[in-house]
């Protein structure tokens, strides 16, 4: 049996809801999975501040939960707080981005990435460029739509994302296209007839790197910039993370 976490680090239980329905789709029958909201922060991340403020809410969402976990998933499309939970977790966490972008390189040469709210571009962009895989990204294409509102009325959006994904293929140059975010969460397969290259879903990325990564059951650095970092005192944080600082 395997237990995975997955953090949403927005405060929209519905995109949870969404992620963990989605995940238990490409999980394998002995994986167990829970799903966790952030207690605090913007309904979805769509901007840079936004993004701050949930990797506060991941980091908290993490020390605040008590159940048994050999991995974690994070469950945001770009991927907020992932380094500090990296840092502080003793069990492998996984980024849907950072699964994402490695496992389409994997699949081909370059890679797209289309989702939802256009300040995502930029902020893709320097994203994959912190991963070192600037090179392999062919473009990155935005709707109009937020996640949150694709989530809400899938329907209404999957004309704009499949001529966006097919865009990728046949202007970009992409050999694989990522459909990013987590209010796009399974919409994947319903666009793969409309795009001439692999589509790779988010979640289901996440979902594979965690559970090879729980079966190998790595060994948490002792020493590096994923150690577990000193113990700090600290103000104003829910008793939780104080605590997880503290020791």
């Amino acid at each position: 049996m395997t237990d995975i976490l997955l953090i949403n680090p927005n405060t929209t239980q519905s995109i949870t809801d969404l992620v963990l329905k989605t995940a238990r789709r490409f999980a394998a029958k002995d994986t167990k999975l829970r799903a966790v909201t952030g207690a605090f922060g913007p309904r979805y991340i769509a901007s840079r501040v936004a993004y701050a403020i949930a990797g506060h809410a991941a980091v908290d969402a993490f020390a605040n939960d008590r159940g048994r976990k050999d991995a974690v998933v994070l469950a945001c499309f770009g991927d907020p707080g992932l380094a500090a939970l990296k840092e502080i977790a003793k069990v492998p966490v996984v980024g849907m981005a950072d699964a994402s972008i490695l496992q389409a390189c994997a699949v081909g040469n370059r890679f797209s990435i289309v989702t939802g709210g256009e300040r995502w571009q930029s902020m893709l962009e320097e994203f994959v460029t912190s991963q070192g895989l600037s090179s392999r990204l062919a473009s990155i294409r935005t709707v109009a739509p937020t996640g949150a509102d694709i989530a809400r009325n899938p329907k209404a959006a999957m004309a704009l994302l499949a001529r966006g994904c097919a865009a990728c293929v046949r202007e970009d140059g992409a050999d694989v296209v990522i459909l990013g975010g987590a209010g796009l969460a399974g919409l994947a397969a319903r666009l793969k007839s409309a795009v001439d290259a692999p589509v790779l879903d988010g979640v289901a990325c996440a979902i594979a790197m965690a559970e090879a990564l729980a079966r190998q059951k790595p060994a948490k650095a002792k020493i590096g910039a994923l150690a577990l970092p000193a113990p700090v005192d600290s103000v104003g944080l829910s008793p939780a993370l104080a605590k997880l600082l503290s020791s």
